[in-house]
């Protein structure tokens, strides 16, 4: 092989989409899914939701420096991370239910990768023009007009991924005082270094990643026909009707030929940039774009609607048989959706009725490790304990500590210096970190099983509450 012969290439440069502009009932579904998902993140961390006065109001609000998470009503300390295990699974369950029924509609209208890329779409077909316009730009050598619409189209991308990256933190800290921050140009490095992380995250993946998140990055797209089956809504062409295909001239016949007239509009408006004639491919998103395409080239040559539509396996295959008409039918409960159905059910009555039954004090014990006892001079034994009594209220709390099934023990307490065990004092939605000696004579076990209880009580030790019990073990001498 001589020096100056070409290099073989492997792989074909990925060439940039350009969606067409199309309107219908489906883009008119995405707009409003657009804006409300939208709305909803930029807007949420601005609600206010009452929880006292010694809470923060902010409704929705991941505190990280105190370690809770604020969902409205819904309260959780790191202690109650299975609370978010739930949330993830009944998220991921309800996704497969969701799939399972309607295809990938998730991922062509709710999708935040989908939402934001319609966003930037926009914003580019409004500044640069429709796909022929932006694709002849492209091709364009860089003149002054070209420059100035470059400059303005990156200009608004980077600003909505401004917006965004502000918004995220939003969810972070108080937002009110966290935007009066920003305004005065006050923002802590920390804060500033997320803003400009995901702005720019949304820059480069809005902007110029696009479809090929969808199509290398999310692993979603990999195993969602593993949630298909003959009842699943999914965009489908009708071959039987549009094949065989061809262009057409008004007043010629359809006799002897199919209804497609091979226009490509459905290709020229996918954001992913494939022929849904092809068949069902992964990249598909549901988006039903194609379908609104092929809709208004049918009205326009007269012929019924649906030649691209919504539609299942099971109806293609029983349309083919003759066994149903041109309707398009759907079975919702299946063994598939049933159990999707019964899981969503068990997880979300688990997590509510953890939810109802959520004690508003907590207690945690942990026996000293070393020494694990402590032999004093008039024979008795103590031992040491790490003691935290969680308040979860937003008032401040009183309790008093005692033990249960340790004969003859006395208890002290330290917090800040001596305190009193019949009288300790938890701030609201807060820890009281306290140090138990437990002194008792020497136990027949070398281990003994007893109970730290603690009861609330008013400030002035006579009003009952709470009462919360947690085991522990006294040990006297060496096994």
């Amino acid at each position: 092989m001589s020096d100056s012969a070409a290099p073989i290439k492997l792989f074909e440069k990925k060439e940039r989409i350009f969606p067409k502009r199309v309107w219908g009932k489906y883009r008119k579904v995405k707009w409003v899914v657009m804006v409300i998902t939208l709305a909803i993140y930029y807007l949420a961390p601005f609600l206010r939701w009452d929880r006292g006065l010694h809470a923060p109001d902010q409704a929705i609000l991941i505190d990280m420096p105190a370690r809770r998470a604020y969902f409205f009503f819904i309260e959780i300390w790191p202690q109650e991370v299975y609370y978010l295990t739930g949330i993830l699974i009944l998220a991921a369950v309800a996704l497969f239910f969701v799939t399972s029924l309607f295809g990938r509609v998730w991922c062509g209208y709710a999708c935040p990768q989908t939402v934001w890329t319609d966003l930037f779409v926009w914003v580019e077909r409004i500044v640069q023009g429709d796909r022929a316009a932006r694709m002849k730009l492209k091709k364009a050598p860089w003149t002054l007009g070209k420059i100035w619409k470059m400059l303005v189209t990156h200009s608004l991308w980077l600003l909505i991924g401004l917006l965004t990256g502000g918004a995220w933190v939003f969810y972070f800290n108080d937002a009110p005082t966290l935007l009066e921050h920003i305004l005065h140009l006050d923002v802590p490095m920390s804060v500033l270094g997320w803003i400009m992380a995901l702005t720019f995250s949304t820059y480069l993946m809005a902007g110029f990643a696009r479809e090929q998140v969808c199509m290398y990055m999310c692993p979603y797209s990999r195993f969602q026909s593993a949630m298909f089956d003959k009842d699943t809504l999914i965009i489908t062409y009708d071959e039987d009707r549009g094949e065989k295909r061809g262009k057409h001239k008004k007043g010629e016949s359809w006799e002897g030929r199919g209804h497609c007239i091979d226009c490509t509009a459905c290709v020229q408006v996918c954001p992913m940039g494939i022929d849904i004639r092809d068949g069902l491919q992964m990249e598909c998103i549901a988006c039903g774009l194609c379908v609104d395409a092929c809709n208004n080239i049918m009205d326009k040559v007269d012929l019924p609607r649906g030649l691209i539509r919504y539609d299942t396996t099971h109806n293609q295959e029983q349309r083919r048989s003759g066994l149903i008409e041109k309707t398009v039918q759907t079975h919702l409960l299946r063994p598939r959706t049933f159990w999707y159905m019964a899981i969503l059910a068990v997880v979300g009555s688990v997590m509510l009725y953890s939810l109802i039954n959520r004690a508003p004090v907590d207690l945690h014990v942990l026996h000293d490790r070393n020494p694990l006892f402590v032999p004093l001079s008039d024979g008795t034994v103590r031992n040491g304990y790490n003691v935290k009594i969680l308040n979860k209220s937003y008032d401040d709390k009183y309790f008093r500590l005692s033990v249960e099934g340790l004969e003859g023990a006395t208890i002290r307490a330290q917090g800040a210096g001596d305190v009193q065990v019949d009288n300790l004092h938890v701030f609201a939605d807060s820890v009281g970190h306290f140090r138990v000696f437990v002194t008792a004579p020497k136990q027949k076990p070398a281990r003994q099983n007893f109970r730290f209880i603690i009861e609330e009580v008013g400030a002035t030790g006579n009003e009952a509450g709470e009462t919360v019990a947690v085991d522990s073990h006294f040990a006297s001498r060496r096994q």
